[in-house]
């Protein structure tokens, strides 16, 4: 048996069905983010700037590429002898199989792996936030406050405390009650999903609480730990730069937060460095008449045109006359000439065809999905193709290959969905 103090869980197998098309084939922390990490790079990058070298990543969902990322954890210093990355996705047993099917529920499918190490303490992420923090701080605050349960927390607007588990604690910052997603909220003090646990009372009430259908942390391991009256839970409050990057919209400012001038959140702090899979790229090429402004741009990308508040990522290629504003286009995109693209987020390997325009006409709601694409977004899904001199308006998406028949007029208007994949495939 190994002995480690603390080690981490990292909760990876999101559908993160609210970015849409984005991740119809790709789990959502493997989904691209600032042009050339993935969503996953900021929980592991913190790990192990934190010291914490065992991390068990749980997948579940479309895990291919997210495990292809990971391989064996070079890049984020993870290849270990002992400890390390493991990637855990959902086994089969001698009596049953069965899938994740709530948060505290793939921890429980994993306590043999835990148990391997006999640690002190556990550490619960989410693999799909954008945000730096020093887990051994909120350790250390643990420790302090002899606590068997701390919870990361911080302040949100009123308005939105509803969407989360809200804290309500005492001077000390210990916990007096815990609400999970109250319709009136009496704090505003956020769980951030981040929990730090004393093993064996962690183990305790994943054993008693098994059979709960959809096992959560929320609505069952914490209240648990909290009603029996013997838990000590604290509230860590976190000060620092977080975003849960779950929606379109959020998604797009936390990647245009990235290009401030002076950014919120900063990739470009040698202290506390974000590590990625590098893949072995030629630099980046400006022609000469090419205009970047107040942009990033990832490695082996070509630009002919011009590109103004815009992140792009790694392989990209933009010819001449193409204009970019306020966009997103990941990895191995090519923009034809004379393209213009307004406020679009452009998944991988996406052929844009000569002439196209994005981004035109008024807001209209989205027929299909006008909760996920809204905000006059446009959205044009992985490997998808669009022929040469198409307009396409606000709040539109489209996914698959398609042609010049697929469009009434060469247009497809604003709130429109056209999506030659389906659902399922």
């Amino acid at each position: 048996m190994i002995k480690k103090e603390m080690i981490a869980m990292l909760l990876a197998g999101g559908q993160g069905s609210r970015l849409g098309v984005l991740t119809s084939k790709v789990a959502k922390p493997a989904v691209s983010f600032g042009g050339k990490y993935r969503i996953i790079d900021f929980p592991l990058s913190n790990c192990i700037n934190s010291g914490i070298d065992t991390v068990g990543v749980l997948t579940q969902y479309r895990p291919l590429r997210l495990n292809a990322h990971i391989g064996i954890g070079i890049s984020w210093d993870l290849d270990r002898n002992e400890g390390g990355v493991t990637v855990l996705p959902p086994y089969e047993k001698s009596t049953n199989s069965e899938w994740y099917t709530g948060t505290a529920n793939a921890i429980l499918q994993n306590i043999d792996f835990m148990d391997m190490y006999n640690p002190d303490y556990v550490l619960i992420l989410s693999g799909d936030h954008i945000y730096k923090m020093d887990y051994e701080v909120m350790l250390d605050f643990h420790k302090s406050n002899n606590a068997d349960v701390t919870i990361a927390a911080m302040p949100v607007p009123f308005e939105e405390a509803k969407r989360f588990g809200i804290l309500i604690t005492d001077d000390d910052r210990r916990i007096t009650e815990f609400e999970e997603k109250p319709e009136n909220p009496r704090s505003n003090l956020a769980s951030m999903g981040i929990y730090i646990f004393n093993w064996k009372i962690l183990r305790e009430a994943l054993i008693a609480n098994k059979d709960q259908p959809a096992l959560d942390f929320g609505k069952h391991i914490i209240p648990y730990c909290h009603d029996d009256g013997k838990g000590r839970t604290y509230a860590y409050e976190f000060n620092g730069y977080w975003k849960d990057v779950g929606t379109l919209n959020s998604y797009w400012e936390a990647n245009m937060e990235l290009i401030d001038i002076v950014p919120e959140f900063n990739l470009y702090e040698e202290y506390w460095k974000i590590y990625t899979r590098n893949s072995t790229l030629p630099p980046q090429y400006l022609s000469g008449d090419s205009i970047v402004e107040k942009s990033i741009i990832g490695e082996g990308t070509s630009i002919y045109g011009k590109v103004f508040n815009s992140v792009i990522g790694c392989n990209v290629t933009i010819e001449e006359g193409v204009e970019v504003h306020d966009s997103i286009i990941m990895d191995n995109t090519t923009i034809k000439k004379n393209s213009v693209i307004n406020k679009s987020i452009i998944a991988e390997d996406v052929e844009i065809g000569e002439g196209v325009v994005l981004g035109t006409g008024d807001e209209v709601p989205n027929e299909t999905h006008p909760h996920i694409y809204s905000h006059g977004i446009v959205t044009i899904g992985e490997r998808s193709v669009i022929p040469a001199g198409i307009s396409i308006g606000k709040n539109s998406m489209v996914f698959g290959v398609t042609t010049a028949a697929d469009y009434e007029n060469n247009a497809l208007g604003s709130g429109k969905t056209l999506n030659k994949v389906g659902e399922d495939d």
